[in-house]
């Protein structure tokens, strides 16, 4: 039998929450930055459980893919990991990513771009540069922005998601900034935008972190869009 001829003996609440669950639009996982090498155990696990949990049917991840500490504009860890060992437990830890989640957007991130900015810098063409994909041995689409749904989904370099989409006037979804995970609704006369942070999957105690451990704890969590029209953040145990 396919599923498509299946019909649940559901009445009252319980159908309407299957036929929700159901219902044919985007439902979008928007999984938070991960920082590879240095991602939180058990971020995947959750990410994957959310996945199933409001049957979604695509992905974007909000960027920050790598941490590339080494090679980082800040002050790095003059104990840590040498550029080869970290880019190599990065790859393996990306793969994991891939193998769950194989195809997927990715709106870039400031430390995804760490490497190519400093090839800018240092005058090298793009062609001697390889791509995200062939670096990470990944299939995804790598861009700044993309839209589904009149949602936007960026990084967020630029500020906050409630300042953005008021300022676009559009619903935003970003990452960025660890510290926070919310949706927050502007409602006009003629229009309703959300602006929504997705919170981060990266583990707080590596020393690629040491940066932030006297701010506020991170948002451990991802977000789900439904259709463009319901976006719900999702916070990890801990």
């Amino acid at each position: 039998m396919k599923n498509s001829d299946f019909r649940p003996r559901l009445k009252g609440n319980k159908r309407i929450a299957y036929d929700y669950i159901n219902k044919q639009e985007r439902r979008i996982l928007v999984i938070g930055d991960i920082h590879a090498p240095f991602t939180l155990d058990g971020y995947l696990e959750f990410c994957k459980d959310t996945y199933a949990k409001y049957n979604c049917n695509q992905v974007v991840f909000i960027g920050d893919i790598i941490d590339n500490h080494y090679a980082s504009f800040h002050t790095s860890d003059p104990d840590g990991m040498g550029g080869g060992d970290e880019l190599d437990i990065a790859v393996e830890v990306v793969k994991e990513w891939a193998n769950a989640f194989p195809v997927a957007d990715v709106t870039i991130g400031n430390h995804d771009r760490i490497i190519m900015r400093k090839a800018f810098d240092s005058q090298i063409p793009s062609r001697w540069i390889k791509s995200y994909n062939e670096v990470l041995g990944v299939n995804w689409n790598w861009t700044e922005r993309i839209v589904y749904d009149s949602v936007q989904y960026v990084h967020g370099e630029g500020g906050t998601a409630r300042t953005k989409s008021k300022n676009d006037m559009m619903s935003t979804v970003q990452g960025h900034i660890h510290t926070q995970a919310y949706c927050e609704w502007a409602v006009g006369r003629n229009f309703k935008v959300f602006g929504m942070q997705v919170g981060c999957g990266v583990d707080g105690s590596s020393y690629a972190a040491a940066y932030a451990k006297n701010f506020k704890k991170q948002a451990i969590g991802c977000g789900v869009v439904l259709g463009g029209h319901t976006a719900i953040n999702c916070l990890m145990e801990l």
